[in-house]
């Protein structure tokens, strides 16, 4: 079974939070302290609960639990024209979702506390839904994502090792919103690759090369190496992106997208990227419910 909060599309509020292990705590403290979060904490306010921790980490307590080719973000990403993606790699990632703010920051807060002697918190950032599915540049976010009958099929891991687990990728980009906002509707469409007002893929024909659908649209043997997205707005008015959430069966998938963006194989830059700039960047296993739930209290306890 899938960690079910992957996939509670709208909710409005959310927070995000990264923690690195004490001086002196071990992996399997921090598992064991994150799986006892799930249980009351996971449906508690009317909140969802999605945990995940650094590859690395989670291979020291199930070194046979890791899919293939999963690992840390601990280089950053070189493109073109001095253009970089940030390595910001830390021990654990805990998503809290819900559809009140209040409920939301009482399960954070509660969060915090319980892992308090174990983990550190290396980073906290608010997110929240804008215009419904809009991204602050006011285009739709998400548009190529897949419907939720088929969203375990590409999220999640089907068999094998780690059989119900998921690869996320968590970036925060920062927006330079006037300047992208000073460009005419028809270059912003460019720069997209879609129309602003209802997200119609440009014809090939005016589709530039560097535009943002076509650095992360990707086809391999004809098929579309799709993900699924959960991404949301932060910040403030004067300083405020994306929090990008991308949760994939194959991270190879996630790295792609990235290396096209950046230009760093075809020189081929993502347009965007001159609009907003990556601050953090890490990959965070989700293992499924029954891994974790291994390493949960017993209720007696």
């Amino acid at each position: 079974m899938t960690q079910t909060g992957i996939f509670g599309l709208g909710t409005p509020e959310h927070c995000y939070l990264e923690f690195d292990l004490r001086d002196g705590a071990s992996a399997a403290e921090l598992v064991k302290a994150v799986a006892a979060l799930t249980g009351p904490l996971s449906t508690g306010g009317g909140v969802n609960l999605v945990v995940g921790f650094r590859p690395e980490l989670w291979a020291l307590v199930e070194p046979d639990g890791m899919p293939p080719g999963v690992r840390g973000f601990t280089e950053p990403i070189v493109g073109i024209e001095g253009f970089q993606m940030p390595a910001t790699q830390h021990d654990a990632w805990v998503w809290v979702a819900g559809g009140d703010r209040t409920a939301v920051f009482n399960n954070t807060r509660d969060v915090v506390a319980a892992l308090a002697t174990i983990a550190t918190v290396a980073g906290e950032v608010t997110g929240w839904l804008y215009e419904h599915d809009r991204d602050l540049t006011g285009f739709i976010d998400g548009t190529e994502n897949p419907s939720l009958l088929e969203a375990a099929g590409v999220a999640v891991v089907a068999e094998g090792a780690g059989a119900g687990s998921s690869v996320v990728l968590v970036q925060q980009w920062r927006h330079d919103s006037d300047s992208f906002q000073e460009l005419p509707v028809e270059e912003q469409e460019r720069v997209i690759g879609r129309t602003k007002a209802d997200s119609v893929e440009l014809d090939e024909d005016v589709m530039p090369p560097t535009s943002h659908v076509s650095r992360t649209v990707v086809e391999e043997d004809g098929a579309e190496l799709k993900i699924f997205r959960r991404n949301t707005a932060f910040g403030t008015v004067t300083d405020h992106g994306t929090m990008f959430v991308g949760f994939s069966s194959e991270q190879r998938r996630l790295e792609i997208m990235l290396r096209r963006m950046a230009g760093s194989d075809d020189g081929l830059r993502d347009a965007l990227t001159r609009y907003t700039t990556p601050v953090s960047g890490a990959y965070y296993f989700i293992p499924a419910v029954p891994a974790l739930a291994r390493y949960a209290p017993e209720e007696d306890d």
